[in-house]
């Protein structure tokens, strides 16, 4: 099989998944061209958009794409990113195809961070992304199985310099038991740093 007839194959496999995960909810489907030399990374990215509905009352960016740019095994196995937001806004998807160019050369896992270089949104203190599991949806949107293999759907959560200096000293499950204790809404521009 060709490579790009296995791609589409994918991104036909994980927008079909996010289609019956939020049934209820209106989800719009774009071509995400990156740009002149970022667009070989992730030649045929997509971007779903998903508006608040009966899972969930915050809007949710998701990659469709990223699966067959990174591998990590044989059995067909690779990732695909979520953003959670509390608004439509277009910086969104640029914020995943920023994830998706990003994890095309670091290999992005659960536990990983990327820093963003600015806020995610104006007056925000969050200027990273850290790759965490789906608490917002579940496993259910997590495991995404595919034609040719399966795709795990990652979080992008929004965090603070601090919050990933303290991960670094503490570890991962350290910073979240904070966020946990501090009860976090991950889709607040405004929260305060845990750290």
């Amino acid at each position: 099989m060709f490579e790009s007839e296995r791609s589409w194959r994918a991104i036909a496999g994980v927008e079909a998944h996010v289609h019956d995960f939020f049934t209820g909810h209106a989800i719009t489907v774009s071509d995400h061209d990156m740009g002149p030399g970022r667009r070989e990374a992730v030649p045929d990215l997509r971007i779903l958009t998903v508006s608040p509905g009966p899972r969930a009352d915050s809007w949710a960016y998701i990659t469709a794409g990223c699966w067959s740019t990174v591998e990590t095994d044989s059995h067909g196995h690779g990732h695909e990113f979520v953003l959670t937001a509390p608004v439509r806004d277009e910086r969104f998807a640029e914020l995943l195809a920023m994830t998706a160019y990003y994890h095309a050369d670091h290999h992005l896992d659960l536990e990983h961070s990327l820093p963003i270089g600015e806020p995610w949104l104006p007056g925000s203190h969050c200027d990273h992304l850290l790759i965490s599991l789906p608490y917002l949806h579940g496993p259910d949107l997590e495991h995404c199985p595919l034609p040719d293999g399966h795709a795990r759907i990652l979080w992008a959560l929004p965090v603070t310099a601090a919050e990933m200096a303290y991960r670094r000293e503490h570890g991962y499950e350290a910073l979240e038991q904070l966020f946990d204790k501090h009860a976090i809404v991950p889709t607040d521009p405004k929260r305060p740093s845990v750290a």
